[in-house]
This record gives structure tokens, sequence and C-alpha cells, in this order.
């Protein structure tokens, strides 16, 4: 219990038979109300066996011929009576209220005055601004009337659709330094902004979050009018400069750029991607496009390695009709390589795409500079696709001598024939994205 209080919301532990399902209900109300989080149950094995067995293994003999054998059995007798008592009672099992916090229509009021004032105003969209009770669908009708810029991160990603006139991609930075009203919608200041620094100090700034410090959680259905916002367009880069990177030729192998711009031309409408990885993944989330709301399944803020094999399975089978693709590094590919086995014995077909550049680039970018060494960071130029095929998916390898639309198109073939595959890419390295960090 230790070891989780520090990391979730509630931790509790099972004494009796009759409190499993209160304790349940209060679980996942805390799980769901306010900021939603982990919360951990601990069930003694007692509670989860029938009378007769549970008092066969504590030790209770039906003939006590000493005294003290009485006494024992006297009180592993109440233990067992108590442990027990009430538990074939009926009980309410209906889900006890969430809370969710709201802001007052006097706050409200405030945010539409700041609103209505502004001149350059910019919306960061965190994994929040997806929860319940609004529904994403509505939320994105709500952020296109306002017409106000959009930036996307984490859950958010896929909010306004693959292309939207208000999303933002670029030079988030240079937007907020210059911006006159900033709304973090979800989104928190922590180190992805450089804890508030990167705000512009003299822009009004409106918070929305469920969690209490960082002010409350509205969301709001307001119409502003015919506001007139000033061109953002200067923080948007043309696409040309990502097209003429994506052309360069890498020293070896292919331009991971390359790779991810011939996928973004043949992804679906319905396609679902799943982000796991580091240095591959973040180029990624730069040229690929989410189709819609919730069709991005994101690592988190610290972007926790091996949740792909996972996310993948879950996607899967929420959306059967949907097209599934993990982006993986081949780092992160090692947590969850061995679910390909669970894709083909459960017939849940997934696609993975390896941006297989032998080693763990995203740690390498910072360290070597520090320390002039990438010991620790160097991988090799695995044949992921081989053990694919040992766990009965389809591999297909993509190198530098390739077609690599024509063996995107097959392995889209291959997946709509019922197959898992892997897409093992051999990329290269290229001054996209120099000089970022791991954190």
């Amino acid at each position: 219990m230790s070891l989780f209080k520090p990391l979730c919301k509630l931790c509790v532990t099972v004494t009796c038979v009759r409190n499993i399902v209160p304790t349940v209900l209060k679980a996942l109300q805390e799980a769901q109300s306010g900021t939603p989080g982990p919360v951990f149950i601990e069930f003694p094995i007692d509670v989860l066996y029938p009378y007769h067995m549970v008092a066969k293994e504590i030790g209770v003999k039906s003939e006590a011929k000493s005294i003290m054998q009485r006494i024992v059995n006297w009180y592993l007798g109440n233990y067992l009576d108590n442990l027990f008592a009430g538990a074939w009672d009926p009980q309410d099992t209906k889900p006890l209220k969430v809370n969710i916090p709201f802001a007052s229509p006097d706050m409200v009021s405030q945010c539409v005055e700041i609103v209505s004032r502004s001149k350059k105003p910019v919306i960061l969209l965190g994994s929040q601004a997806t929860l319940p009770p609004t529904p994403v669908e509505d939320l994105r009708r709500s952020l296109e009337s306002l017409g106000i810029p959009c930036f996307l991160g984490g859950m958010s990603r896929g909010l306004l659709g693959q292309k939207s006139a208000i999303q933002m991609r670029q030079r988030r930075r240079d937007a907020l330094k210059e911006a006159d009203m900033i709304i973090l919608a979800g989104a928190v200041c922590d180190f992805r902004l450089s804890y508030g620094r990167v705000l512009g100090r003299q822009a009004k700034i409106i918070a929305v979050n469920r969690n209490k410090k960082e002010l409350y959680k509205a969301l709001i259905q307001i119409c502003f009018g015919n506001l007139v916002w000033q061109s953002w367009e200067m923080w948007e880069p043309s696409s040309e400069i990502f097209q003429q990177m994506a052309e360069e030729p890498t020293e070896v192998h292919l331009n991971p750029m390359k790779v991810l711009t011939e996928l973004e031309e043949l992804l679906p409408s319905n396609a679902v991607l799943v982000a796991d990885g580091g240095d591959f993944v973040a180029t990624a989330a730069y040229i690929l496009r989410p189709r819609g709301p919730l069709t991005w399944l994101d690592p988190g803020a610290f972007g926790t390695l091996g949740v792909g094999g996972g996310f993948a399975l879950g996607a899967k089978l929420c959306r059967p009709d949907s097209q599934i693709w993990i982006i993986y590094g081949d780092g992160s590919l090692g947590y969850s390589l061995a679910e390909f086995d669970t894709y083909t014995r459960h017939k849940t077909p997934v696609i993975a795409l390896v941006g297989n550049d032998a080693g763990w680039t995203q740690i390498a970018r910072e360290q070597k500079p520090m320390l002039g060494s990438t010991v620790g960071c160097d991988l090799a130029h695995c044949n992921y696709h081989i053990s694919a095929e040992g766990l009965g998916a389809k591999g297909v390898l993509i190198g530098r001598n390739d077609d690599i639309k024509s063996k995107l198109k097959e392995v889209q073939k291959l997946y709509a024939e019922g197959h898992s595959v892997l897409v093992n890419v051999m990329i290269g390295s290229t001054k996209f994205r120099e000089g970022s960090i791991s954190v």
C-alpha cells in the first residue's frame, strides 16, 4: 500500500465481504471525480473465496480437544463470522454521483468579457478537454464557432479533424509570447510549458481545469458574434518547409519525415493512431494528422513507453472497423512486441510501424552534446519484422531502395485480409527537431 499511496487518488483495503460493493463504488467515484486518476483496491485472499474454503484454510478444527485449541477456534470463528457477516444481504449497486467541478456564472461572464476584448487570442487544449460530460463533437463545434487558433496536445489531438483552419501545429512558443489572451483548456503549466514562463507577461490567462489548483472545469456554450481576430498566419510555417526537409536524403537508410509524409497520404478517415516512442513519435506528431476526435492515443506527459500494445488492442476492440496503427520507436517496441501473439490468437489485427534507427535517439540528442557519448543509447538494426512473423503476424521490411508508398499499400492490403502487420522501417537521422531534449 505504501508503494501505491503516492501514485493513486485512493488506496483502500477490503476487510470483509460486505464491504466489497461499497468500496468498489467509492473507488469508481473517486477515479472519475475531479481530475480523473488511478485508484487501488487491495482484496485480501480471505474475501475472495467461499466460506467453507476459508474456514478450512485458516485452520478451524471441528473437534477441539485441548483448551488452547478451543481458544484458537473461538478466535478464528469470530474472525470468520465477522468476515462473512452481512455478505448475502441486498446492497445498492447504483453508481455514486461523480463530482465534476464547474465554474460559477460570474466567472464565466468574466471570461466572456476577456475573450471578446482580445485581438490575438490562443487556446491550448490538453487531454482533459476530451472528458465527459460534454461530447467531443460539441466541443469541436464550439471551438469552430469561436474561430480562435488552437494548439492541441495529448488526447485532444484530432479534436478538430485532419484539416482545420484554426488548428496550429508549430511555433507554439512564439504564439504564446505574442498572444494577448490565452485559454488553457485542460492544459497544465508544467515542464511542457516551462511552468508558465513561455506565456506572454501581458496576456490575460483563463485556466479551465478539473483540478481545483488550476481552477475549475467549465464547458461553455457562448456566442461571441462576429468578432475579428488579428491574423495568426505568422505562427504557422508553410507546409512546403516540411516537404523540402522530407525530400532531403539521409546518410543512411530512409528519411523518417519522408516515411511519415507518405503514411499521412494513405491513412483512411477511420484510422486510429497509437503513439508509443520517443524521437520517431515526436516527429510523427508534427506530420501525422489524426482524422477526428479520440483517434490519437497518447503516451501521456512523460512519454510512458510500452503503452502501445495495450492501447492498440483496446482501440481495435472498441472500433473493430477502424484501421489501427501503432507508431513505434525501436526502443519502445521492445516493451510490447510479444503482443503480436495476442493480436493473432484473438483475431484483432493491428498495424505497427517501427522507426528503426538503432538507438534511443531522443535520449541521445541530449546526452551526446552534454557528455560526448551515446553509451547506453545504441541499439542494433534488428529484424523486428521476422520476430512478428514468428508470433503469427506478417512482417514487412522497408529500406532505402524500396518504394515507400507501394510498400505501405501492401501493408494495408494484408491488414484488410485480417492479418496483423509489423512494418520495420530503416531510418536515418535528420536535422528536424535538432536541439530538442528528452523532457
